[in-house]
Formats: structure tokens, C-alpha cells, sequence
């Protein structure tokens, strides 16, 4: 069992730091921000760094989202920059892992008019984020009826009644990682760490060319 776990998550708008030491959460801080995560981050994650001591059995954990792509990358390039500094293992765990309950489904929005479901069990992600229009995650509410939906959305998606609103949130992501056998945090620390990503990048091209550029 790693003595000490220094988690990270910046899927959301609220970015998150927290260090647990044996089992004890001895650290946490929590900033909002929208686009400049990397403008906050390394304030907290230095007061983190300094609770944390020399601990030499470390452990850091990711949260992966889905969510913001450019928060997770940075919290991805400062928990390696850490993780080679400190020799400590760094395992990536999507951010929709880490509510309460034993099983829910996950209902995010993906942006351009499309929605996400994923299925959740004991921590673990049992079916991983697919897209869905609007109309056809309704029908799969109305067919799931009596099971928990949540939402790690800042705003509902989908005005369901009963929906739970839960922030992303990084002791919750390290107490999860504590439960993680053995074999599964070898696992997840031999697994290249990427941010959960759902849609390819959306890339607009000029209507027409500019007026100082001849054409080819």
C-alpha cells in the first residue's frame, strides 16, 4: 500500500489538489477557473508538495475527465514533472469514477448539440462514455428509471429530475485509487496517460480567402 497519494484533477472549472497520508486526508485545496488552470495550479500544488514532505512511497493520480482537455493535459505534464522529480507512479483515472454511490450512469454534455452516458461500478468504469443526441438520452432515461444518474457537469445537461450534480474532485479520486488492488495500479501506471477525449477537434476553414493573399 503506497503511504502517501498526491492527486490532481483540473477536469472542470473547479481544479482540485489533495494529498493523502496513510489513509488521512492531511492536504486539500480547490480554485476555480475557466481557461487559465495552469495560472492556478502550481500554487496549490507546491503547499501540496510541502505537506507531502520526502515521503519516498508515493503515488499520484490523474483525473483523466471527461471534461476540460486543456485542464487534464496540464494536470498530466505537472504529475509526470513531479513523478520523475520524486520517482513516484502516476495512474490516470477518468474523473467520473469517484461519486458515492456503488452504481450509477454518467450524463455529460459533449458539446455540439450531443451528450455522453457511461455506466459506473464500484469505481470502475464498466462502459465507457458513448455519444448520444438528445432525444435518445431521454429514451434511455426513461428506460433506467429507479437507478442513480449523475452529472459532473458544472450545469445539468438534460433537465432530469433527481439528477445528482457532482464536482470532480481530487481526494475523492485518491481515496478511490487507495482501493485499487495491486495488480490494478500496475496496471494504470503502465498505461500512457491521456486525457478522456470524446469528439475530434472541431477545426473551422475560411469561406473565402483573404483579400491580401493571391490565390494558388
Amino acid at each position: 500500500m503506497n503511504r502517501l497519494v498526491l492527486a490532481l484533477d483540473l477536469s472542470s472549472s473547479r481544479g482540485s489538489v489533495a494529498v493523502l497520508c496513510a489513509g488521512e486526508l492531511i492536504f486539500t485545496a480547490s480554485f476555480l477557473s475557466e481557461r487559465s488552470h495552469n495560472a492556478c495550479l502550481f500554487g496549490p500544488l507546491g503547499q501540496a508538495l510541502d505537506h507531502a514532505g520526502h515521503e519516498p512511497d508515493g503515488l499520484i493520480v490523474v483525473g483523466t475527465g471527461p471534461g476540460s482537455y486543456t485542464g487534464v493535459r496540464i494536470s498530466i505534464a505537472a504529475a509526470q514533472g513531479v513523478g520523475l522529480a520524486r520517482h513516484w507512479p502516476i495512474l490516470g483515472i477518468p474523473s467520473i469514477c469517484t461519486a458515492a454511490a456503488s452504481d450509477y450512469q454518467v450524463i455529460g454534455d459533449a458539446r455540439r448539440g450531443m451528450y455522453y452516458h457511461a455506466r459506473i461500478s464500484q469505481g470502475r468504469m464498466i462502459q465507457a462514455p458513448t455519444l448520444r443526441e438528445a432525444n435518445a438520452m431521454e429514451q434511455l432515461w426513461c428506460d433506467s428509471r429507479g437507478q442513480t444518474w449523475v452529472s459532473f457537469d458544472s450545469k445539468p445537461p438534460l433537465p432530469f429530475p433527481g439528477l445528482l450534480q457532482i464536482a470532480p474532485d481530487a481526494a475523492a479520486l485518491a481515496r478511490l485509487a487507495l482501493s485499487f488492488s495491486l495488480e490494478e495500479k500496475q496496471s494504470l501506471a503502465a498505461t500512457p496517460l491521456e486525457p478522456y477525449y470524446l469528439q475530434e477537434a472541431f477545426i473551422t476553414t475560411a469561406r473565402k480567402m483573404g483579400k491580401h493573399v493571391p490565390a494558388q
